[in-house]
């Protein structure tokens, strides 16, 4: 039995639940589809309130936005049936046996992580390049590529767990804006060493965002990486490896002016044709001693 969560944010979900409908009735699989909107435009939600009149399917607008770690939990406790499967409402499908492919990989007490993956061609929008780029080059990764560290390689875009272990967990509430609720999750899991079993079983991220909004976003990210860190909780991320290094050498302060002096030519530099990732580790890595001188 399934309840598949579909936290919605400023995205047409219409197709990606009639799809999961259709695979759940070819596997003959007891299921709910609960779909949350979190603060959407009106124009998205017009479009999505037509999957509540659609079978097994639950549709709520919620008051305010609560944020992705909250919305997460909320849809956890409406949940009815003991199996989870949370996406990413900007997602959609790449097999015809998605559903399947989790139903066979189900084990107590044990998370089932299916992975991400970018489509094959980059976009028309150059604005989308960036974006896209990354995913491809740092996200997409195989199922025996994510095993070699399976609690760093997991992400809230597509995984499948016990509800009452979501429950016990739960995201933390206190990140309210993007960024590293995931990274936060991982490493609750490994720390009460919950397995994390990684398939091949994807889904496609088809909600791109332009360079500028990504940026933003990765900025927010690192907040939330340094409130973490400052707070002493459970959080390994390879940036942060490089930075305590950094901070151990009494790199920070010249890391900060670094930043300064170049954010807006690594910015540039990003949004251009041959965007490099060695410059966003960079880039990310400058926010980070921001964030800490600046504190």
């Amino acid at each position: 039995m399934l309840s598949i969560l579909l936290p919605i944010y400023n995205f047409d979900i219409r197709p990606l639940v009639m799809d999961l409908q259709a695979q759940c009735r070819d596997c003959g699989v007891e299921y709910e589809i609960v779909c949350f909107d979190d603060g959407s435009a009106e124009g998205f939600k017009i479009k999505n309130r037509e999957v509540a009149q659609l079978e097994k399917v639950t549709y709520r607008e919620l008051p305010h936005n609560l944020g992705r770690s909250a919305i997460r939990n909320a849809l956890g406790r409406a949940a009815r049936y003991p199996w989870l499967l949370l996406m990413d409402c900007d997602s959609k499908t790449v097999s015809p046996h998605f559903i399947k492919n989790y139903l066979d990989h189900l084990q107590p007490g044990s998370l089932v992580y299916g992975g991400r993956c970018y489509a094959p061609h980059p976009p028309d929008d150059p604005a989308l390049y960036f974006h896209w780029h990354y995913g491809t080059h740092r996200e997409f990764m195989t199922a025996a590529q994510r095993s070699r560290s399976p609690w760093h390689h997991f992400m809230t875009n597509n995984f499948v767990i016990p509800r009452q272990l979501l429950l016990d967990i739960l995201f933390d509430e206190t990140l309210t804006q993007y960024g590293h609720e995931d990274t936060l999750f991982g490493m609750e899991l490994k720390q009460r060493q919950i397995p994390i079993i990684h398939i091949d079983n994807p889904l496609e991220h088809i909600g791109l965002e332009p360079v500028d909004v990504f940026l933003k976003k990765t900025e927010q990210g690192i907040e939330n990486l340094h409130l973490l860190w400052r707070q002493g909780k459970p959080i390994e991320t390879k940036l942060l490896r490089v930075f305590i290094k950094c901070k151990n050498w009494g790199l920070t302060f010249p890391l900060f002016l670094f930043f300064r002096l170049f954010k807006n030519r690594m910015a540039a530099q990003l949004r251009s044709g041959a965007p490099s990732l060695k410059v966003f580790d960079l880039y990310k890595l400058g926010l980070l001693a921001s964030r800490r001188v600046g504190r």
